[in-house]
């Protein structure tokens, strides 16, 4: 994404780390905390102003405002320079940032998970007439780990590399793979889901090409729950509207981090908040309606969440397991 329409608001300068202005452990009236986001275009931003809403209006003593930016890797490194305060992450990334490896093996965030409101199952949808029936049938088929520069092609290609599976791969982006899908050019691709559902370019594939989805066996889901803890497994119900299986898959949450320097209080009344909505959540970001929030966030996390988040947790009689819990 395009971080050069990132603007602070001036007050971000002087308030952008919480610390300064919640040194007492209160929440004061002058605390203004700045969300960091994704691209304006992407119904993830929608969801952003709406949690934004919904904290002005239930958090008292806390302002927040909502800005453009490059999305997880973006945030979580403008987190750490105390230039916004909250932020939306996935949790394969924010894992690897905790620990100090991938992309942060030089400098690990100190930033926490909130909470996840939506879960991103990697789908690896084929053509049904393509004779594929498992991921070892992919090898040396024409095949499309994800959007070209994705983190869907990124994991993809690390979750098949652990598994041996060694299609013949096509990079591309999503118009020209669902179009080389169609033509019959590869054999299918993988693309994150819409919450449960499958995403809108594989619905209209599916619309006049028949699709299978392909599901990982036991063996691969003890490999890859043993070796990328970064990821979960997924299990998808069937879908009576595509009349497709249930099927198990690799996947990550989307949520929000906040600054390692936001005040326990301050995040545990913003947890709770969006906790605890039910509506204003859902008009913005559908896949959110329905979801029991904090059990999801419990279901799918990997790695510490904020103490803050943790005491709500609790506080609803949720089992926080240690590895949810910061050193």
């Amino acid at each position: 994404m395009n971080t050069r329409n990132f603007k602070l608001k001036p007050f971000a300068l002087i308030f952008g780390a919480s610390a300064l202005v919640l040194a007492h452990g209160s929440v004061s009236a002058a605390t203004k905390l700045l969300i960091g986001t994704t691209s304006s275009s992407s119904s993830h931003y929608s969801y952003f102003v709406a949690v934004s809403q919904i904290v002005n209006s239930k958090v008292e003593g806390v302002d927040t405002s909502v800005v453009e930016t490059g999305a997880t890797m973006d945030n979580l490194r403008r987190m750490d320079r105390r230039q916004v305060d909250l932020g939306l992450v996935t949790t394969n990334v924010i894992h690897h940032a905790n620990a100090g490896t991938g992309d942060f093996a030089s400098k690990p965030s100190k930033s926490r998970l909130l909470w996840i409101y939506s879960i991103a199952p990697q789908n690896a949808i084929v053509r049904k007439d393509a004779g594929v029936k498992s991921f070892a049938d992919l090898n040396g088929r024409k095949f499309n780990t994800g959007l070209k520069g994705s983190a869907t092609e990124k994991t993809t290609d690390a979750v098949f590399a652990l598994l041996g599976i060694s299609p013949d791969v096509v990079r591309g982006s999503t118009g020209e793979i669902v179009d080389a899908v169609k033509d019959n050019r590869v054999v299918g691709y993988v693309k994150s889901g819409a919450g449960l559902k499958l995403d809108a370019s594989t619905r209209e594939i599916a619309t006049f090409t028949p699709v299978d989805v392909l599901g990982l066996d036991d063996a691969q889901k003890a490999k890859i729950g043993a070796t990328m803890p970064e990821l979960s497994i997924v299990d998808v119900p069937a879908d009576a509207q595509t009349k497709l299986p249930g099927y198990s898959t690799w996947g990550f949450g989307v949520g929000a981090a906040a600054s390692g320097e936001l005040d326990e209080k301050v995040a545990y009344a913003i947890v709770k908040a969006v906790c605890e909505d039910k509506e204003v959540q859902a008009a913005a970001f559908g896949e959110v309606s329905g979801v029991d929030i904090a059990e999801m966030t419990i279901k799918y996390a990997s790695s510490p969440l904020h103490p803050g988040a943790v005491r709500y947790f609790r506080e609803r009689g949720l089992d926080v397991p240690a590895r949810l819990i910061a050193n």
